[in-house]
């Protein structure tokens, strides 16, 4: 079979292509691959570290990497101190968007799907050869076969703002990148929790480096690591973007990744910036509902 058929019956078989000649609408597909919805209370809760937070992520970094570098370039310096913030209600996907999910968006606009050229990836100045890019990158359309379920990467903050639009569109509800307060407060809830499970590292909890498999796995894998809202996979898995600002073309992510152990910067507290334009193999997103 050529790869061209190849690809359009492995969409077909995901769907992740438009209806056509009986297939599936396009809005039940879209509502069979739409994620939970967990509500957050108004109120408050606490959020930031305090210098104890700090120091037991730098002693989980240097136990797991064998080095103190995020302890000597002060990694965990930036974060806001401990303190209570009271937000409103809101709602959040219970899980990160999913490649089965950005697929209907894909599908139903056009937008570019995701992938990065060699040249742009090498100007990031990653760690990450370009090669480790290849399977998170769609080809023809859709994603690698068997990671329908995995969350979506290589995108930018402006595509996941586009399919916050379409989404929004398309529900008749207003749905975008959470504030990173917003975020904090779903993942670690009301307490101040290290980690959404309480104040321990717990690899078993997580998809980070310390127990493999070293790339993305399907959504909901780690039921045990969910906040005290039923959050999951905000922790490990895959950075997430927000909508704060950090300067000049650049966003906050919050989460950590598969490729992180330790893993201090997996903490709800811990934030780092990224370039907006970035389309990182280690950063997809989820939304808020208003």
């Amino acid at each position: 079979m050529k790869r061209h058929c190849l690809h359009i019956l492995m969409a077909l078989t995901a769907g992740l292509l438009p209806a056509a000649c009986g297939e599936v609408p396009l809005e039940a597909a879209l509502e069979a691959a739409m994620p939970d919805i967990v509500s957050i209370p108004a109120g408050p809760f606490i959020a930031g570290s305090d210098r104890a937070e700090r120091q037991t992520a730098y002693e989980l970094d240097q136990a797991a990497y064998g080095h103190s570098v995020t302890r000597d370039q002060g990694w965990y310096e930036n974060e806001d101190q401990r303190h209570p913030v009271t937000l409103g209600a809101f709602a959040i996907m219970a899980g990160p968007v999913t490649n089965r999910l950005y697929g209907r968006f894909i599908a139903a606009t056009g937008h570019a799907a995701p992938d990065v050229d060699p040249a742009t990836w090498e100007a990031y100045g990653l760690v990450h050869p370009f090669k480790s890019s290849r399977r998170f990158a769609w080809l023809e359309g859709v994603p690698a076969e068997g990671r329908e379920d995995h969350p979506v990467t290589l995108v930018a903050h402006a595509d996941a703002e586009a399919f916050a639009a379409w989404l929004s569109q398309k529900t008749g509800q207003r749905w975008r990148l959470p504030s990173a307060l917003e975020w904090e407060k779903a993942v670690r809830g009301t307490e101040g929790r290290i980690f959404p499970w309480g104040d321990v590292f717990d690899p078993g909890r997580l998809n980070s480096h310390d127990r493999g498999p070293f790339d993305t796995i399907p959504v909901g894998s780690h039921p045990s690591g969910a906040s005290p809202f039923g959050v999951m996979d905000a922790v490990g898995q895959v950075f997430e973007w927000t909508a704060e600002p950090a300067g000049p073309g650049r966003f906050y992510v919050k989460g950590g990744s598969w490729d992180d152990k330790g893993c201090g910067i997996c903490r709800p507290a811990a934030k780092h910036a990224r370039p907006a334009a970035i389309k990182h193999i280690l950063i997809g997103f989820r939304l808020v509902r208003d």
